[in-house]
């Protein structure tokens, strides 16, 4: 109990450390709180402080990535499982737990300072960059398919996969491993791999990408209409954690703290009226409609540092899900061919997105948002807009998101039964 005691504590308190850091450091100021949770997740998780599950356990968690403490207990006495296993599974259910928890809590805190009306005039150029990011996906997974498919076993899961990652996330990728029963080696591996390339796009998404495509697509600003003074605001703002806990401050986001869990109570009562396979989209949806009405309500709107609440629990969610990546399978050279096609995955449809977006007038930080939430699901949306400091392509993002989680499903199947048949 205590190893769960400290791993808790340390991942709600450290990220407190991380933004105390933000503002005594100019250094840490510019790489950002969530960008040195994910660095210093992804080094805890790989050298060595948490036990490594065996490859026989690797296989009974086919696309989990925890199994139920009894039937671990009970392997672990058949002599199927190590102690190793039993620990490692302890720890991953209490990551999922954790993540779980943060994320639903921290989207209606993001939203409820949102201005709503200025959205609208986002949606367009959002649902355009959506159709261009599956355009673009399409292209290098059929490419990919045919260059890379006979050295590859079943290359045409493989396509199903990668195009339910692009679309919707690890939740996709599994619910298609499942409908295609994909090797569970092959699953694991994939998703490494997803994790390993995806982690250097995300940090290129939250540091340089700005900057670097600004150069050659239309600015945000420029798209959205918004003053100089309207972006430095909003940018200072962001990164301004101080006042929280003030005698004034403190009661205040504790209300605000109070109807974010009050929505996810609802939306989770919502969520277990469907299917389980829709679950999580209907949760979702139901998060963000219930944030964006509460953003209507003045009382609420007006708020201060509901924002900075919000990215603090996305601060944690960088923190614990980074820790638990694992950088050991990357290195298997016999799925090359298997690296060389996530990897066509995830830089060549970023590379033809942003081709594309050029040639339509997609803005910088539309683009960025929309493959944030196609490649990394919702969750991270609100993790790159904070690192772009635009709180206003949240929505957008999220809106694109949620589309991709309904349909990636259909679409990663019908590609991969498609392709089968060549």
């Amino acid at each position: 109990m205590i190893p769960g005691i400290v791993l808790i504590t340390f991942y709600f308190a450290f990220p407190v450390f991380l933004i105390y850091l933000t503002h005594i450091s100019k250094f840490c100021s510019k790489v950002g709180a969530v960008v040195m949770a994910y660095v210093i997740g992804m080094l805890i998780g790989n050298i060595g402080i948490f036990p490594k599950q065996s490859q026989a356990f690797r296989e009974l968690l086919a696309s989990s990535t925890s199994l139920p403490r009894d039937q671990v207990n009970e392997l672990f006495q058949q002599g199927i499982t190590t102690e190793n296993d039993v620990i490692a599974n302890n720890i991953a259910s209490l990551q999922d737990l954790i993540m779980t928890l943060v994320i639903p809590i921290a989207i209606p805190l993001l939203l409820f300072s949102l201005d709503i009306r200025r959205w609208l005039k986002l949606v367009k150029k959002a649902l355009l960059s959506l159709v261009l990011a599956m355009i673009s996906l399409l292209i290098v997974i059929f490419a990919g398919y045919f260059l890379l498919q006979h050295g590859l076993a079943e290359a045409w899961k493989v396509a199903g996969l990668l195009v339910g990652i692009y679309t919707g996330g690890t939740p996709n990728l599994a619910a298609i491993s499942t409908a295609l029963k994909v090797n569970p080696n092959i699953f694991i591996l994939t998703h490494t791999y997803d994790m390993m390339l995806g982690a250097i796009c995300l940090i290129f998404f939250m540091t340089a990408a700005q900057r670097l495509l600004n150069s050659f697509l239309p600015s945000f600003k420029e798209t959205a209409h918004l003053s100089a003074r309207e972006l430095s605001l909003s940018s200072q703002q962001m990164d301004n954690y101080q006042g929280m806990l003030t005698r004034k401050g403190a009661p205040q986001l504790l209300k605000a703290f109070g109807i974010s869990v009050l929505i996810f109570a609802l939306a989770g009562g919502l969520s277990l009226l469907v299917a389980p396979s829709v679950q999580m989209v209907v949760a979702i949806l139901a998060i963000t409609t219930l944030g964006l009405f509460f953003s209507s309500i003045k009382a609420i709107n007006r708020i201060e540092k509901t924002f900075q609440l919000g990215m603090y629990f996305i601060i944690v969610f960088s923190l614990v899900i980074a820790s638990m990546s694992d950088l050991r399978s990357m290195f298997q050279i016999q799925f090359l061919n298997l690296f060389l096609y996530v990897a066509l995955a995830v830089y060549g449809s970023m590379i033809i997105h942003v081709i594309l977006s050029r040639l339509f007038k997609v803005d910088t930080d539309t683009t960025i948002i929309t493959m944030t939430a196609l490649t990394f699901s919702p969750p991270f949306v609100p993790v790159v807009a904070g690192a772009l400091k635009n709180k206003e392509v949240i929505i957008s993002g999220l809106t694109v998101g949620i589309l991709g989680y309904a349909f990636g499903n259909y679409v990663g199947v019908a590609i991969a039964f498609f392709l089968k048949g060549f």
